[in-house]
């Protein structure tokens, strides 16, 4: 009996050590790259093309098929909205959105009351409205689960706590008071998400507490305070482009603009943050916190110290070179409103990640329920997504990750001239140089490059296909170099110093 007190006060300890330390190979910021980050004690970069958000509160969806498929195509990341927002069959012109699920389907994270009266009605109870001081543990089971299948096939998952309403989405929303019985302030929808919002605040910090004590023990998660807050918060709007007036654009004025948000959403986005910060100081991990900033780029002013991820939708490579000094992972995770051809969305995360970028995560509309596989090929939605972008995706990260990422840094000086076509690069410091170059015209392209003296040799990669297009040696003797590209492809090269 004696051995069996001693061996169980060891197991004890053994577990209260645990606690305090937390997991090792928890998702973080690089210590020794911060611009990347680390995940079971390696240099990592996230690159995913997924769903549309509504994996677990859609009962129909299959995620074990899904997150299956994503490792399948040598991607790791997908995005979560847990509740606080969903949508509506048809909105965005979206058709088989598993962000809107049948309402019979729904689940959420509150339990329903025995009231009636929720807006969007159904059978089974789906007509009742939501109690918020109130769990659904059905709810919890299946995220939990989720969790449990994306960390056994090395998928990352952004929870995304909160969302813009977007106007209409406030309607069916378990904040609005008509949705519940717990007597929240009626509000203007623009109000939800600020910290003019009167009781609603304390609902919405005790589902934040909630969702961090009940994912804490995972690693690989980051939670990101707001999905597109300019949305419903702005400022200032500065013109993006002249020659494209919103006057023109009618209902796309977003496209010819720089959406920067609202001051009283960044006040309303440091509470959501600290919450996450306080709960998770008590608890064994401390995960990534991000924050959506703006749409396509912006010079980040006075970031929260609780945020070390930046994210951009429908983002610029400027969105990394004007805040890499900060120090930090900047990331492009969600694409859309550019048609549906793959090249562009390729284009896109390949011009992103050569600037400095650290998450690429393309909105795939190629899945919805019954196609968990991401082979609908009649989706009609703002965006794209294929089998085959995946896959081009998925040679992105694999070629990133053979580079030397704890000393990666963007290098433009490198690339002095790049007649007819485009380029971005990086290096690591020393002897390992990658650009990627795109033709911008029907006819051979150059690349001049600033080069140390020494011998080199460069290896063109197809990016579409992964294929090695071809291998040159060279020398340099003086400080520049051109290389002749008579591929008219999108071409990634690798120069070593030999």
């Amino acid at each position: 009996m004696k051995y069996i007190l001693v061996a169980a006060a060891l197991l004890a300890g053994w577990f209260t050590a645990n606690a305090q330390t937390g997991r090792d190979d928890l998702l973080s910021v690089s210590s020794q790259n911060p611009h990347y980050f680390t995940y079971k004690g390696k240099p990592t970069l996230i690159i995913g093309s997924g769903e549309h958000y509504g994996a677990v509160i859609n009962a129909d969806f299959d995620y074990k098929t899904y997150l299956r498929t994503l490792s399948q195509d040598g991607l790791n990341v997908t995005r979560l909205f847990p509740g606080a927002y969903f949508e509506v069959p048809g909105a965005f012109g979206i058709e088989k959105n598993t962000l809107a699920p049948k309402p019979e389907k729904l689940m959420l994270p509150w339990a329903r009351s025995d009231q009636p009266g929720y807006v969007l009605g159904g059978m089974n109870g789906a007509d009742r409205k939501f109690d918020l001081s109130k769990w659904n543990d059905a709810y919890f089971e299946r995220l939990t689960d989720f969790m449990r299948e994306a960390e056994k096939h090395n998928v990352i998952v952004e929870i995304t706590l909160f969302s813009s309403y977007y106007g209409a989405g406030w309607a069916h929303a378990p904040f609005n008071r008509q949705n519940n019985i717990n007597g929240t302030e009626s509000i203007e929808a623009f109000n939800a998400n600020t910290p003019f919002n009167g009781n609603i605040l304390t609902f919405q910090e005790q589902y934040v507490r909630k969702l961090v004590r009940e994912l804490n023990r995972f690693p690989n998660l980051y939670f990101e305070i707001q999905n597109e807050p300019w949305a419903d918060q702005k400022d200032t709007v500065l013109v993006l482009n002249e020659y494209f007036p919103k006057n023109e654009v009618k209902d796309n004025a977003w496209k010819a603009t720089l959406e920067i948000v609202a001051e009283r959403s960044n006040d309303w986005q440091r509470r959501v943050a600290g919450w996450v910060k306080d709960e998770e100081s008590a608890l064994p991990n401390q995960h990534i916190i991000s924050q959506n900033i703006s749409n396509f780029h912006y010079p980040i002013a006075d970031p929260d110290p609780n945020v070390s991820l930046f994210t951009f939708h429908y983002a610029f490579p400027q969105a990394v070179m004007e805040n890499y000094h900060l120090g930090k992972p900047v990331g492009f995770n969600e694409t859309g409103f550019a048609g549906s051809r793959n090249d562009t969305y390729r284009r896109q995360a390949w011009r992103f990640m050569l600037a400095g970028g650290a998450l690429f995560n393309h909105l795939d509309y190629s899945f919805s329920v019954g196609a968990e596989t991401g082979t609908d090929t009649t989706y009609k939605a703002p965006g794209g997504g294929s089998v085959a972008l995946r896959k081009q995706l998925g040679l992105l990260k694999q070629y990133m990750e053979q580079l030397d990422l704890v000393r990666l840094r963007p290098t433009p000086a490198c690339v002095v001239a790049s007649p007819g076509a485009q380029a971005w690069g990086m290096h690591n410091g020393r002897s390992q140089w990658v650009i990627y170059t795109e033709p911008l015209a029907v006819r051979k392209s150059e690349l001049v490059l600033e080069l140390p003296r020494g011998s080199y040799r460069a290896d063109w990669t197809d990016v579409e296909t992964g294929e090695l297009v071809k291998s040159e040696t060279f020398s340099v003797a003086g400080r520049q170099k051109k290389l002749q590209n008579d591929v008219m492809r999108d071409l990634v090269i690798k120069i070593i110093r030999q």
